[in-house]
């Protein structure tokens, strides 16, 4: 069982244009779709889509539509009552697979709020193998509330689960600062904000941000996995550093390719694979999100071909 809190779910709509999108001006729409949205949702759904058993904790209200949508995608929950209808995200996507995205704060939260999300994740956790911290606090939470769920899991279990972090900005600064993470999932602009470092440059961008994870690791975070869209994806451990490159990719939508990432890598991780095999995993099912419209979750049948090749980086 792997876990996932989604502490800012979001109704996301997409919005698929016939040509690129012109600012300032009137056009039609090709097709829109609705999906029930959250980085740790994402996940879930791919984890269960692949054969792996994952539920996702996160705050809902009864009333609110998204509860409906969510619903209808079968996706396995451990729902915590609070009232407020849940954040809007919209993203707009043309032919060539340009993606543009408006995403809303989300509902305010109160000190109370975020307890029962830490409480339900600490039963949701107990005999779980790993859990996934994901996607942007929403508003009253403080940026240290990863930092309290990790050690509310690990009080609470003498042998407690392998934890990921997938968010970004001071909330992710607060996780490696307490250094309490087993593994981040940033993106390349993620993790040089975070390190407060601009990226070489001069150098290929695989290189530049293997030389920036590895100033965290191991004495920050045990582990990086760094997406970089087009160009694959870099895994920095203690044991190594390699680079990945993604198979031919006709690129339809970009959101949730990150989040499937993540759960292409829990995927093989979970299986006992080694960590290049983990990393070519978490390539391919991002290319395959990446290649289907709206947040749609790739399974294995959707998985492209074409090598994904890994080297190690010195």
């Amino acid at each position: 069982m792997i876990v996932t809190l989604t502490a800012n779910p979001s109704l996301d709509r997409t919005v698929a244009l016939r040509e690129a999108l012109r600012a300032g001006e009137v056009q039609t729409a090709a097709s829109v779709r609705e999906d029930a949205g959250g980085k740790g949702i994402n996940v879930t759904r791919v984890l269960c889509g692949s054969g792996v058993d994952s539920v996702a904790v996160l705050p809902l209200d009864a009333e609110d539509p998204f509860a409906l949508v969510l619903r209808a995608d079968g996706v396995p929950t451990s729902p915590v009552a609070m009232h407020g209808v849940a954040r809007a995200n919209l993203t707009i996507a043309d032919p060539a697979g340009v993606t543009t995205k408006i995403n809303l704060p989300g509902v305010a939260r109160s000190a109370a709020d975020g307890a029962a999300l830490i409480d339900a994740v600490v039963a949701a956790s107990r005999d779980a193998r790993g859990l996934v911290l994901a996607g942007s606090l929403p508003p009253g939470l403080p940026d240290s509330f990863y930092v309290e769920v990790i050690g509310a899991v690990r009080a609470a279990s003498e042998t407690p689960p392998r934890i990921a972090v997938d968010t970004s900005g001071p909330a992710l600064r607060a996780v490696v600062d307490a250094g309490v993470a087993d593994l981040i999932k940033p993106n390349d602009e993620e993790l040089a904000e975070l390190a407060g470092v601009a990226l070489d440059p001069a150098a290929p961008l695989a290189d530049a941000v293997a030389a920036v994870a590895a100033s965290l690791v191991p004495t920050r975070v045990r582990a990086a996995f760094v997406t970089l869209g087009g160009e694959g994806a870099v895994l920095v451990t203690a044991g190594g550093v390699w680079h990945g490159s993604p198979p031919p990719t006709r690129v339809r939508s970009t959101v949730g390719a990150g989040d499937s990432s993540l759960a292409g890598f829990l995927l093989a991780e979970s299986r006992g694979a080694d960590p290049q095999e983990c990393l070519r995993s978490g390539i391919r099912y991002g290319s395959a999100a990446a290649a289907l419209p709206g947040t749609q979750a790739p399974t294995p049948a959707d998985l492209l071909p074409g090598d994904v090749p890994v080297r190690p980086i010195p």
